[in-house]
């Protein structure tokens, strides 16, 4: 039915809804476009959901770029801290193997440059042998006696034998014989015995360094002994 108002068409009812429809549609899209985030909630809200359990997103290109950077920033500076700290490590690690390396090439020059001890002397174990181990003491301790006045007592007084003895002389009558190769008594052992020989009268260096000390005592040395003494 036309309206009689000039102007005016009057709609019929089907239509007065479309358009009140397209209406309400338009203004919905409008309102969305300007607040997504409070359509999101209100949304959320009306679908029974928890609005606590929406994460907020980045709704324009400028809020994303502004979230990556932020997010880039952290990245870098964590990785410059890991680095550093890598770093760090590796100059103590370096420093630790270069000590270690130091004080071995410092003990390896020690011990490269330690003295070795010298070998023992050894002596053969016969006359010339006790006679040149006494000798050796002899000039240590600085007692006088040669080699060849010693060999020549010796050979006098035992002919060699360390284990020889007198038992028949007046020492022997008296109780204390004459021993070893100077054949020396034990008084005169004991009381010039040669500090660091045995204490063995029949040992053959002990023997000859205590009678040449009383020798030395008595007569100056061994070498002027040409007889019993």
């Amino acid at each position: 039915m036309r309206s009689t108002i000039s102007g005016y068409t009057r709609l019929p009812k089907i239509h007065k809804f479309s358009v009140a429809g397209i209406a309400a549609t338009g203004a919905a899209v409008v309102a969305v476009a300007v607040a997504p985030h409070a359509f999101a909630a209100d949304t959320a809200s009306a679908s029974g959901a928890s609005t606590a359990a929406v994460k907020t997103v980045a709704w324009n290109a400028k809020a994303f770029g502004e979230t990556q950077h932020e997010a880039l920033e952290q990245h870098t500076a964590a990785a410059v801290t890991a680095a550093k700290a890598d770093a760090g490590k590796a100059s103590a690690d370096k420093e630790r193997a270069e000590k270690q390396a130091a004080n071995r090439s410092t003990e390896r020059k020690a011990i490269e440059a330690k003295p070795a001890a010298p070998a023992k002397k050894t002596y053969a174990n016969n006359v010339d042998g006790w006679i040149s181990e006494a000798m050796d003491i002899l000039r240590a301790k600085g007692i006088p006696a040669s080699y060849d006045g010693i060999k020549r007592n010796v050979m006098r007084e035992s002919t060699g034998n360390p284990r020889a003895i007198n038992d028949w002389d007046v020492n022997a009558v008296n109780g204390v014989p004459s021993k070893g190769l100077l054949q020396v008594i034990d008084p005169t052992f004991k009381a010039y015995h040669v500090e660091g020989t045995s204490w063995d009268i029949y040992d053959p260096v002990a023997n000859i360094t205590a009678a040449c000390n009383y020798a030395a005592d008595k007569y100056g040395s061994m070498d002027n002994v040409n007889s019993a003494y």
